[in-house]
């Protein structure tokens, strides 16, 4: 099995303001990988550094065997990763069409509009909306759309910051649902989750960020029922 994603010691931050303390993780081809953990762990500082918009400072990335650390944001997409921030991860004053094409600029129009069909394919909701301005959608349409966009350049590595934050129970099922489809695509995911247990529920395996490191990771199916594990980052805690 290819290893996609292969983290050790990893180091940074912002600038001079270290965040990560030697994180050690690895993705395997077809995996859906959940990172939770308390606020301010560095669960999204994680993210950031692996797609080189955070300061790198130590410590390898791998992926599919290539060392990437400290790699352009450009390289790595024309390495087929993906990512998709938690806030301002869409055009707001463009419609849903111009959003779609942003994502394959550089791409013939014949591939282009294959791409956004098949994209589209995922999310059906925005087919009706193409001609509308992304403000006008709802929160948990232009996380759709943000996850279309992104799948335009055909990743085969996709991160994601917190895809359900601030969206309905509805929206944030439906969400992570066509997240996990893309494993059937071909897609290996990666992503950041304040939903612990929504997330956990698709995944084959999960990590605990605290203070910028790996705290404990196991199969998803046994974060969920373990008990200390669902009484601090489940919301199970009594008072």
């Amino acid at each position: 099995m290819t290893r996609v994603l292969d983290v050790s010691g990893l180091e940074g931050g912002y600038d001079k303001v270290q965040i990560m303390n030697g994180v050690d993780l690895y993705v395997d081809e077809g995996e859906f990988v959940t990172v939770i953990g308390p606020n301010g762990c560095g669960k999204s500082t994680f993210i950031k550094l692996i797609f080189g918009i955070a300061t790198y400072y130590k410590g390898s990335v791998k992926h599919k065997g290539q060392e990437v650390s400290g790699w352009r944001t450009d390289s790595l997409v024309n390495r087929g990763i993906a990512y998709v921030p938690q806030v301002d991860n869409v055009f707001p004053s463009l419609s849903v069409r111009e959003n779609l094409e942003m994502g394959g600029i550089s791409l013939p129009t014949p591939l282009l509009e294959s791409r956004i069909d098949r994209a589209l394919d995922m999310f059906e909701d925005l087919r009706p909306r193409m001609n509308d301005v992304a403000a006008s959608l709802s929160g948990g349409q232009r996380q759709m759309l943000a996850i279309s966009r992104a799948l335009i350049n055909d990743p085969d590595f996709l991160l994601l910051d917190e895809p359900t934050a601030a969206l309905s129970p509805l929206y944030q099922q439906q969400i992570i649902e066509r997240i996990d489809a893309l494993r059937a695509k071909g897609i290996t995911v990666l992503i950041v989750e304040q939903n612990a247990r929504l997330s956990l529920s698709r995944s084959d395996r999960g990590y605990i960020f605290s203070n910028g490191k790996v705290v404990h990771t196991a199969p998803a199916s046994e974060i969920l029922v373990d008990p200390q594990i669902n009484e601090y980052f489940l919301g199970t805690k009594k008072d």
